[in-house]
């Protein structure tokens, strides 16, 4: 259990050069990730602008029934 051999330095440098090799593919998925969780947050602020009418304020349940009246 002294040093590696060859084969073993040869499949670290294999996983490192996928990894890490090319355009940066961990940097591109986490760029993606970000950006997933940006538009569904966007996604939920939108939700909630739509629930509720500009310059109104939300309305209690007893305020609903006498409107209904």
């Amino acid at each position: 259990m002294g040093s590696f051999s060859i084969w073993h330095w040869a499949i670290v440098i294999v996983v490192v050069a996928l990894l890490f090799g090319g355009k940066g593919k961990i940097s591109g998925l986490m760029g993606d990730a970000a950006k997933g969780i940006k538009a569904f947050r966007d996604g939920l602020k939108d939700e909630d602008k739509k629930e509720e009418a500009p310059g109104t304020l939300p309305r209690t349940d007893a305020e609903k029934e006498e409107l209904k009246r």
